[in-house]
């Protein structure tokens, strides 16, 4: 029975695709793991909740310090979240162009905002935070999900257990967005080593230039994470971000889930992947709900369906 805030985080639903795809062939089942069943709403609270655990472990967080950290808006929701519940404050950098959404709810939780400047990225909130906490480290605790190894731990210990768990052990192929790199790190280490034949599949934007908020295009940012290794995948796939914004609506209006953009870029890579198969079981992550985007444009754009070639 879960009886604390924080007993809602992990052990999510998988959810099998179905009228998406039709067409496939009788042998392949496509499947999200729907991460906004977590407390903060998105797959982001599982690393939160581990860095944060291990900091308090290594006596790194102590009572009457603030965490903070850089955030395109999921962890920061998460560290907002578990901040509330266990009596931490939270300080976070993060693009100013984050969605309003995203921003209130961050706020409406309590947490302290640095909005830095949109166009450049991840990059400049990364090292903004980094600056503020170097002037006053006994202030602050700072997780850096960038290269923390309890990012991926956390998801080695709960994310591939579940997803194996819940596929029989049937799954042949994991699917998933690079932003930190944790999930897909962490995830599929623990997959392979269930099954060595699995395929670890690796979405990232197709440009430098784009507009899924919270995954990075691993070749042109001047920070790679540290918990990345290239060599994990055994291949990257480009997702435009038109494409992403269309499958959103196409997900919407066909199976009834409202999920965001890079849960979106996930599944248009998943959909791919499965199109080549005779036989597998496909699994990715819907790394968060609708509800921090609607306010884009895209929800309303039809052209963009039409534009999209999916």
């Amino acid at each position: 029975m879960r009886t604390t805030p924080l007993d809602l985080i992990g052990n999510t639903p998988l959810l099998r695709l179905t009228r998406l795809t039709t067409g496939l062939a009788p042998g392949v089942e496509v499947y999200g793991k729907a991460e906004w069943y977590n407390l903060g709403g998105s797959v982001k609270d599982r690393p939160a909740l581990w860095m944060v655990r291990d900091g308090e472990r290594r006596g790194a967080l102590r009572p009457g310090m603030r965490i903070a950290d850089a955030t395109s808006g999921n962890t920061g929701i998460a560290y907002a979240t578990l901040g509330a519940a266990l009596g931490y404050g939270v300080t976070l950098a993060l693009p100013a162009n984050a969605s309003p959404e995203r921003i209130r709810t961050l706020r409406a939780l309590g947490a302290e905002l640095i909005l830095t400047e949109a166009s450049e990225g991840m990059d400049l909130a990364i090292t903004t935070i980094r600056e503020l906490v170097a002037g006053q480290p006994e202030r602050f605790f700072y997780p850096d999900q960038y290269s923390n190894p309890a990012n991926p731990q956390a998801h080695y210990e709960t994310t591939a257990p579940e997803i194996w768990a819940q596929t029989n052990g049937r799954i042949t192929h994991f699917v998933a967005a690079l932003g930190t790199s944790g999930t897909f790190m962490g995830t599929s280490r623990r997959l392979r080593e269930l099954n060595p034949q699995l395929q670890a599949l690796a979405v990232q934007p197709d440009s430098p230039y784009h507009a899924l908020e919270g995954v990075k295009h691993m070749a042109s940012t001047r920070l790679v994470p540290d918990i990345y290794n290239p060599a994990a995948p055994d291949a990257v796939i480009e997702v435009r971000s038109e494409e992403a914004f269309a499958m959103a609506r196409r997900l919407a209006r066909r199976e009834g889930l409202l999920v965001g953009i890079s849960a979106a870029a996930n599944v248009a890579a998943a959909l791919r992947v499965a199109r080549e198969l005779e036989r597998g079981v496909v699994v990715t992550i819907l790394c968060d709900s609708a509800n921090r985007y609607l306010s884009e444009r895209f929800w309303e754009d039809s052209d963009l369906i039409e534009g999209a070639g999916i």
